[in-house]
C-alpha cells in the first residue's frame, strides 16, 4: 500500500530550488541545448539522484539526464519511463526567480510583490476554485515561476525517491528522462532510446489536477519569405514593391473569425505567426500551424499558400518562398493502439482519490514525439497553470497528487504483469 508523505516539505524545497535555476531555452540558437545554461539543472538532478543511490544517474552531452531505477521484483514488468522537460519558455524572463508560498489560499486576489500590476484573480484563473485552503506557488511578479515543467521535475524526484527508500513497494524497472528544449520543438532531438531502453513511458507536464492527456496538436512549422523591390523612397513611384508591406498583407489577410489562437478553442486548429522580421528588400515570417486532424492540418498549410499566392499577384516583381516542416503529430493515433498505457494511468490517479480527466492537448509536449519514435507516451497532471508568463502558479497539493500517481503508476503496471 502507498504511504507517500511530503515529509519536511521535501517536495516544496526540490521545486523551489529548481526554479530558481535559469534554464530559458533559446529557438534562435543552432546549438544542443540551445543555452549551456540548462545543463546547470542537470548536473543539481544528477547529483540527488546519484545521492538517492540510484547509480546510473548521468547528463550527456546533449543535457539529457538518465537514470534507472532497478526492479525489485521477481515478474517480468515493461520497462516504463517517467520524463519532464528542464527548459522553461522563451517567451517570458526565467532569470532571478523568487518562489513564493501563498499558505492556505482562501479564495483572495493574489498580488505579486514584486510588481503590483500583475494578480492572480479566481476570475480570470478558474481551477483557484478548487484550491481553498491549498498553498500556491507563485513567482514574484517579474519572472514566470517555471512550474512548466519544474513541478514534473521536482514530483519524479520526490517519487524516485520514495521509490528508492522503500524497497518492499514492488515495481519493475522504472527508467528517468529529464529533457532541454521541450519549449522550442527540440526536447526528443538527441534522446538516445536505446539506451533509455523504455518500453512504455509517460510524460508529467499536464496543468489539471486528474488530468491524462492522450491526444494532441499535429504541428507544423512554417517559414514565408517574401522578396520585394527595394529603391530609394524619393523615386520609388511604380517601382518600389515593399517585402514588408506585401508580408504584413498576407497577415492581415488570413482568417481573424477562425483558424488564429484568438478566436479558437477545443479541437479548433489555427494558424498564427510568431516572428516577423526584414526590410523592403526582404521579410520573413515564421508561422505554427495546428490541427488535430492532419488532413485538416495539411489544408491550412495549403490556405496559408493559397493567402500569399493570391496577395503576390498584384506585386509581379517580387517573389515568395513558403517551407512547411513537420514538427510532431497527434500522439492518439499510437496510444489507441496501447490502451493499457491509458488505462494504469486513469486507474493510478483514482488510487490518488482524484476524479481521471481523459482530455486533448491544445499543444504538444515530448510525448507526442516519443510516441512516433516508439515510445508510447501520454502525458498525466502536474498541476502546473497559466505557464510561460508571470501569473505562472502551482498548488503544492496537486503536486503532492502527482507524486502519488507516478509512484501508483509503477505499481500497476507490476500487479498487471
Amino acid at each position: 500500500m502507498l504511504n507517500y508523505q511530503n515529509k519536511n516539505n521535501s517536495l516544496q524545497n526540490r521545486f523551489a530550488k529548481y526554479v530558481q535555476i535559469d534554464t530559458q531555452s533559446d529557438p534562435t540558437s543552432n546549438t544542443v541545448p540551445s543555452t549551456e545554461k540548462q545543463k546547470n539543472l542537470g548536473k543539481v538532478l544528477v547529483e540527488e539522484l546519484l545521492e538517492m543511490g540510484i547509480t546510473d544517474a548521468h547528463l550527456d552531452d546533449f543535457g539529457y539526464v538518465y537514470a534507472t531505477i532497478p526492479s525489485n521484483t521477481e515478474k517480468t514488468v515493461p520497462v516504463i519511463c517517467f520524463c519532464s522537460h528542464m527548459d522553461t519558455s522563451p517567451d517570458c524572463s526565467g532569470t532571478n526567480v523568487k518562489p513564493i508560498i501563498h499558505a492556505n489560499y482562501q479564495g483572495q486576489d493574489l498580488v505579486l510583490p514584486d510588481d503590483h500590476s500583475i494578480v492572480l484573480k479566481m476570475s480570470e484563473h478558474p481551477d483557484l476554485k478548487h484550491q481553498i485552503g491549498n498553498d500556491i506557488f507563485t513567482a514574484s511578479g517579474t519572472t514566470l515561476l517555471g512550474a512548466d515543467n519544474k513541478a514534473g521535475l521536482a514530483e519524479i524526484m520526490e517519487a524516485a525517491s520514495f521509490l528508492m527508500q522503500n524497497p518492499t513497494f514492488k515495481h519493475g524497472t522504472i527508467k528517468i528522462l529529464f529533457t532541454p528544449d521541450e519549449e522550442i520543438g527540440r526536447g526528443v532531438d538527441k534522446a538516445d532510446l536505446e539506451k533509455l531502453g523504455a518500453e512504455f513511458a509517460y510524460t508529467v507536464d499536464g496543468e489539471t489536477l486528474g488530468s491524462i492527456e492522450d491526444e494532441t496538436f499535429s504541428a507544423d512549422g512554417a517559414v514565408l519569405t517574401i522578396k520585394g523591390v527595394s529603391t530609394h523612397p524619393g523615386f520609388a513611384k511604380d517601382k518600389m514593391e515593399s517585402a514588408i508591406k506585401i508580408l504584413s498583407d498576407v497577415i492581415s489577410s488570413l482568417p481573424s473569425d477562425c483558424l488564429s489562437p484568438e478566436s479558437t478553442e477545443g479541437k479548433e486548429g489555427f494558424i498564427h505567426p510568431v516572428t516577423i522580421s526584414g526590410n523592403v528588400e526582404q521579410a520573413e515570417a515564421r508561422f505554427i500551424l495546428r490541427a488535430f486532424d492532419d488532413e485538416q492540418l495539411e489544408a491550412n498549410g495549403e490556405l496559408l499558400d493559397a493567402t500569399v499566392r493570391n496577395i503576390i499577384e498584384d506585386f509581379p516583381s517580387s517573389t515568395y518562398e513558403l517551407k512547411i516542416t513537420e514538427q510532431y503529430r497527434n500522439m492518439k493515433k499510437v496510444l489507441d493502439e496501447y490502451p493499457q498505457v491509458i488505462a494504469y494511468g486513469i486507474e493510478a490517479i483514482e488510487r490518488a482519490g482524484i476524479k481521471p480527466k481523459r482530455q486533448s492537448i491544445r499543444g504538444g509536449t515530448d510525448g507526442s514525439r516519443l510516441s512516433f519514435m516508439g515510445l508510447p507516451c501520454p502525458n498525466i497532471f502536474a498541476g502546473e497553470h497559466a505557464f510561460h508568463g508571470k501569473q505562472e502558479w502551482a498548488s503544492v497539493q496537486d503536486m503532492e497528487k502527482a507524486v502519488e500517481t507516478i509512484i501508483n503508476i509503477a505499481a500497476i503496471w507490476e500487479e498487471k504483469a
